[in-house]
């Protein structure tokens, strides 16, 4: 039980921003230099994009062919609404369409509220479920898993933080295909091996600190809670952005000494709290289960205080549990939701800026990291899959 917050202190710990050069004019001026290379940016965020699209291979289950295709109906999915691009309308005349299909309401319907359909069928079983907790602290074999897992998976997070609107679930999904690629039973990915939540913790929190590079070196939030923070520093007076290092030293400390602090609370308050979330498992499911469907109602709505997403939700939700009966996986679909915007956006502006010629996406050195990392994914995603076939 203990594996989760510990996972948690350790990525967490590991992905604080450390940034150099607080008060040294010419690394300001270096880091501003960097910020402009805007080109590049777009082949980088280019390759990342289908980079983590390829994980969708590794995350279909036992059937690839399903998971790939569950992976193209994601993306075709986030094609609909204005084109990013030509601001042409596409698949829709629908004007709560118009800025595409939200994939937060089709996460809660896929994931959560697919969950409730199931449990309504057997709602009145009164199955014994054992919640008691018989250990808070992992053991041995578990800190050696978390020391080796979640630091790579940390670190991958970091780097995916570090682009901004890629957000916690996009690094939660490579770190857990990373961390499966690496382990020596990528069979018990999946069924709650301490690995698994050591993978997917450190991949999660690891974007947190990534995010708050671009936003304090150059005012760019990396995800949702930075522009909050970067709406809370300007109500105070303060531009996020080299000149804050060189002007606010000491509070630029201070967010980092309060990134560490906050970390060690949130573990202890995960430690404290597991017997207390264990209980929820004691709650019958006559009573569990409408409050899990108010849960996802309000939680689609209050994103857009749009009740045409509240209806998105709940047809995703029907959608997730006829693919739970048939044994499809729901993963891919968000995977292909959220990647394939950022996908298709960066190539077609790569495109268009080189007028078509697709040489471009192989003129610097990090499209040839990310080709590789690719390939890599894909042949390990093939073996796997011919594995399980000769065995």
């Amino acid at each position: 039980m203990g594996t989760a917050p510990f996972s948690f202190l350790y990525a967490g710990s590991c992905r604080s921003p450390k940034i150099k050069g607080c008060g040294d004019e010419n690394e300001t001026d270096q880091g501003l230099k960097i910020g402009c290379g805007i080109n590049e940016d777009v082949l980088y965020y280019g390759k990342l994009a289908v980079f983590g699209l390829c994980i969708i291979a590794s995350i279909s289950g036992g059937n690839m062919a399903k998971g790939l295709i569950c992976g193209f109906l994601g993306i075709l999915t986030a094609t609909v609404g204005i084109d990013s691009v030509t601001s042409y309308i596409r698949f829709t005349d629908n004007a709560n369409l118009l800025s595409g299909i939200q994939y937060i309401p089709v996460m809660i319907g896929l994931f959560a509220m697919s969950q409730a359909f199931e449990t309504i069928e057997d709602i009145y079983s009164t199955d014994e479920i054992d919640a008691s907790v018989t250990r808070l602290l992992p053991t041995k074999e578990d800190v050696k898993t978390i020391l080796r897992v979640a630091p790579v998976t940390g670190l991958i997070g970091t780097m995916i933080g570090i682009i901004p609107g890629a957000g916690a679930d996009i690094g939660s999904f490579v770190g857990y295909n990373t961390a499966r690629g690496m382990s020596k039973h990528p069979e018990l990915f999946g069924k709650g091996s301490p690995e698994t939540v050591a993978a997917s913790e450190g991949g999660n929190n690891g974007v947190t600190g990534g995010a708050m590079i671009p936003m304090m070196t150059l005012g760019v939030p990396g995800d949702a809670v930075a522009a909050i923070m970067i709406g809370a520093l300007t109500i105070q007076g303060l531009t996020p952005g080299p000149m804050l290092f060189k002007a606010n030293k000491v509070l630029v400390y201070t967010i980092f000494l309060g990134m560490f602090v906050a970390n060690t609370i949130m573990v202890l308050l995960g430690f404290s709290c597991i017997r207390l979330f264990t209980k929820v498992l004691s709650v019958p499911k006559t009573i569990l289960t409408p409050i899990i469907f108010i849960l996802c109602v309000v939680g689609s709505y209050a994103m857009r205080s749009n009740f045409y997403d509240v209806g998105t939700m709940l047809i995703a939700g029907v959608i997730g549990w006829l693919m739970g009966k048939v044994k499809i996986p729901t993963s891919p679909v968000i995977l292909g939701l959220i990647l394939g915007p950022m996908a298709e956006k960066n190539f077609r502006t790569a495109l268009l800026k080189s007028s078509g010629d697709p040489v471009v996406f192989f003129n610097i050195p990090i499209c040839w990291f990310f080709l590789a990392l690719i390939a890599f994914t894909l042949f390990g995603a093939v073996r796997g899959q011919l594995k399980k076939k000769t065995n």
